[in-house]
């Protein structure tokens, strides 16, 4: 098992801990799920051969160390028995341990029963039930959180293609939601522990660099302790701790491959925190930090006065100490209670006394209230994932309203974005902008410390279509579409109706043949629509590709005949796969109905077999093949996409583009051309970027003929010492 900062506890450990922490309350209930969790997953085995119940043993250790309620450290116990125990049900969790813990077992066990066609769709509809699991109890998410750490400090048991892709997925949902949260603890290890499967070498290399000089850096830490300690005694501050911070591997290795810095460049590989009693103690010692050594200019960052969004509240200054310390530190400066909230997030805010949140903790979670807003508005799964990905992760800037109040947004927002993160209302009318007392445009970017003030109108005539490509906010682009659905509901349905009748004509049908209630119910309960107008309006807008829909309802009206029948009915769009078995393909493609068209491969995106695909009708030129995520597919007409898969023959080479971060020498670019070219794969174009801080950037194509076999040349590139970084890029 990997290291980390958490232990297994023992029942003993775990009943003292949670008895000082909830002296009040009845913990014996923790020793009986413990002995009922454990009979359960007698006898089951995890791959590593230990017994399956360390694993639920360990993930109430883990929810019992960042001081959660007893309620949760049951659920924790018991997260994986409804699932895994036949004979352990929702209703027996519920009859031994009562309804909030059968709440959060039924919610961690939910959010592991999901299906889907492809990755994306997974990613994207394990966001949809995290978010909404969290709109109904964070303590769903944090024990999902805890489940997912273990198992990642597990994964080498597993199969190397399961390891990355858990790792990536770890990456990608977990360890962004872990940041959302606040719980620091839990996010630098499921990144630490992801980076080291996705990138073995660039994990090692980052490791050796950071432990190379740690003797150094220790003794260099323990001057500044030193210093400070006697200081903070002298300017009379009374019980603070100082202590060295731990090194967070990923951010390094972030700030050196996508901030193209140099080991030396990095700024807080010295670091140390203190914690004192009060607020006031804070800026005290900041101060006295600050007469000791000379700080860095744009390198101080108060978080206190101006807290994240995930609560996280601290000072950081990076100073330069002269010749005792040469390397430039970073002073972390908290109060304890902030220390705790910067370790657990949002654990350290739930009151089991009070039956769930602290009295603040609502408006904190701003952004989880705004994502669910805009989630049910979103039925496409790739806007959703992109979204939230965007809005979610991104880093933010803090902005004030003409009245002093502060306002958190993501890095990159505009006016516009400002406008209706006050209110719709205040977007809809909006008809220009001040920032800090001055006219400007409503593209600008925001910058922390900008007052921005909105200028409305009540004769305006709402937002133009244009805004949808300057806002940065899916928040905006939500209300900007509601308002233009709303505004423009009958030119939608107008238009939406003209496109399926032309796409029901092309497939040889009549739309009125298919407009029945009993055929499109499903749709409207797959959608949530209300009527047919509304999946009319839906294709009119763009939302729901008018093929899709016909598709649908064909499916269905041959279905509920061949249940009228007796017949045994034989699919007639059967999943992506093999739906397009009919005639031959063309270009080792099948296109929906053989039709024979002319097939073309989009340069944009570059598909290789093994990609999800998506055609695309053009004038004159037959069809033209993407991949199913190209971003060129998002602005195309739904009514001219049409389905298609590849055919199962070998059907040649195709190029695919490479971008490989590397550490630049003599023989580097002739050593990678013949390590990928005896792959079996041919390079065909080649060019080289070189950076100031020893590393270059190289774009290459290469002739593969499946993903498959531009995974194995990946994954080997990937395996040279000097590569930090090599994946397949669009362009």
């Amino acid at each position: 098992m990997a290291h980390s900062a958490f232990k297994r506890m023992t029942l003993e450990e775990i009943i003292e801990k949670v008895g000082k922490a909830h002296p009040d309350e009845d913990v014996s209930i923790i020793e009986k799920a413990y002995a009922f969790s454990a009979n359960a997953h007698d006898g089951q085995k995890r791959r590593s051969g230990e017994p399956y119940f360390t694993h639920p043993a360990f993930v109430a250790s883990i929810l019992t160390q960042i001081m959660l309620d007893v309620p949760t450290i049951v659920a924790g116990l018991l997260h994986d028995a409804v699932e895994d125990v036949e004979s352990v049900t929702l209703e027996v969790v519920e009859e031994n341990f009562g309804a909030e813990v059968a709440m959060l077992v039924d919610g961690v066990t939910k959010l592991g029963r999901l299906n889907f066609q492809n990755r994306e769709e997974q990613h994207a509809e394990s966001l949809r039930k995290m978010i909404l699991a969290m709109g109904k109890d964070i303590r769903v998410i944090v024990i999902k959180l805890a489940d997912r750490l273990h198992n990642m400090l597990t994964l080498g048991y597993q199969p190397v293609d399961k390891q990355l892709s858990i790792a990536r997925e770890t990456l990608d949902i977990y360890a962004p939601i872990a940041h959302r949260l606040g719980v620091y603890t839990i996010k630098q290890e499921l990144e630490d522990l992801a980076l080291s499967f996705i990138d073995m070498e660039g994990y090692r290399n980052v490791a050796l660099r950071v432990g190379a000089k740690r003797v150094e850096r220790e003794n260099q830490i323990k001057t500044i302790i030193d210093i400070l300690n006697e200081k903070l005694k002298e300017n009379g501050i009374k019980n603070f701790e100082i202590a060295g911070r731990p090194k967070h591997l990923y951010s390094i290795y972030r700030k050196m491959v996508l901030q193209n810095k140099h080991f030396d460049e990095i700024y807080d590989l010295i670091a140390v925190r203190v914690l004192v009693q009060s607020i006031p103690d804070c800026y005290t010692v900041l101060g006295v930090v600050h007469t000791l050594w000379n700080h860095m200019p744009n390198r101080f960052k108060d978080y206190i006065s101006v807290p994240k969004n995930n609560m996280y509240q601290s000072l950081h200054t990076t100073l330069v100490g002269g010749r005792t310390i040469p390397t430039p530190f970073e002073v972390q400066i908290r109060t304890y209670e902030m220390h705790k909230v910067a370790e657990f997030g949002i654990a350290a805010h739930w009151n089991y006394k009070d039956g769930g949140k602290d009295k603040g903790l609502d408006k904190k979670l701003y952004w989880l209230r705004q994502i669910l807003d805009w989630q049910s508005e979103t039925k496409d799964s790739k806007e959703f994932i992109d979204g939230l990905k965007t809005d979610l992760f991104s880093e933010e800037v803090f902005l004030f309203t003409p009245k002093g109040d502060i306002i958190n947004m993501q890095k990159g927002a505009t006016p516009i974005d400002f406008a209706y993160r006050i209110h719709s209302g205040v977007g809809n009318s909006c008809v220009g902008a001040k920032v800090n007392g001055k006219m400007v445009p409503l593209d600008t970017e925001l910058q922390t410390g900008d007052r921005v003030e909105i200028i409305t109108s009540k004769s305006s005539k709402g937002p133009s279509m244009d805004w949808l490509n300057v806002v940065k906010t899916q928040q905006a682009r939500t209300k900007i579409k509601q308002f233009f659905k709303k505004e423009l509901r009958g030119e939608n349905i107008a238009r939406g109706k003209t496109m399926l009748d032309h796409e029901a004509k092309r497939r040889g049908v009549k739309l009125t043949e298919l407009t029945k209630q009993e055929y499109y119910e499903p749709l409207l309960k797959k959608y949530s629509f209300s009527d047919f107008d509304s999946i009319y309006g839906a294709v009119g807008y763009g939302v729901v590709p008018s093929i899709y829909v016909i598709s649908q309802l064909i499916e269905e009206q041959k279905k509920q005949n061949a249940d009228k029948s007796g017949e045994k009915q034989t699919p007639t769009l059967p999943e992506p796969k093999d739906v397009m078995r009919r005639g031959k393909p063309t270009s080792g493609v099948y296109v929906e109905g053989g039709t024979g068209m002319l097939v073309r491969f989009a340069h944009c995106c570059n598909p290789v077999p093994g990609d999800e695909i998506a055609g695309y009708i053009t004038r004159g030129r037959g069809v033209t093949v993407h991949k199913a995520d190209c971003v060129n597919m998002i602005s195309y007409e739904p009514e001219r996409r049409i389905k298609v898969s590849w055919a199962d023959e070998e059907i040649g080479a195709f190029n695919a583009k490479l971008r490989i971060i590397a550490y630049d020498h003599p023989s580097l670019l002739g050593e990678i051309t013949v390590y990928v070219t005896e792959a079996g794969t041919p390079v065909t174009a080649v060019s080289v970027k070189l950076n100031k801080n020893g590393t270059c950037v190289i774009h290459m194509v290469v002739q593969v003929s499946s993903t498959e076999q531009l995974n194995q040349v990946l994954t080997k590139i990937r395996k040279r010492p000097d590569v930090i970084e090599a994946q397949r890029t669009a362009s």
